[in-house]
């Protein structure tokens, strides 16, 4: 909020996780995730759950040579966030799907979540 009492939107409203009823921006677990000095890359997308919203799901690149634990991400991540911020799986990755010029397709990595499940829902 600024000193007049306004609110920004600082991520894309589309992109937003809808998770027992609060939202949250992707952006903001992913600046925490990419501060743990294991991580290379990551990105969070919202897994639809039927009645119960989106689960938070968080893809991880680690840095070359680095091990890590999914304890040990999400330790790091109930550092810094909010309870319901806290991504519910952490999903390690040799490498994430991007576009030519190098942005994260977030939805390629829903789609294959969507796949796994075989739940048949949208995106």
């Amino acid at each position: 909020m600024d000193a007049s009492g306004f609110f920004y939107i600082e991520d894309r409203k589309k992109d937003m996780i809808k998770s027992g009823g609060e939202n949250v921006y992707p952006r903001e677990v992913e600046e925490v995730l990419v501060r743990h000095p294991k991580i290379k890359e990551a990105v969070v997308a919202g897994i639809p759950q039927g009645l119960r919203g989106e689960l938070i799901k968080a893809y991880v690149v680690l840095k070359d040579g680095e091990h890590a634990t999914v304890a040990d991400i999400l330790d790091h991540c109930r550092h810094d966030l909010a309870k319901f911020k806290v991504p519910k799986k952490v999903e390690f990755r040799p490498e994430l799907p991007k576009t030519l010029v190098g942005k994260v397709l977030r939805r390629v990595l829903v789609e294959e979540e969507l796949k796994k499940e075989g739940t048949g829902q949208d995106p």
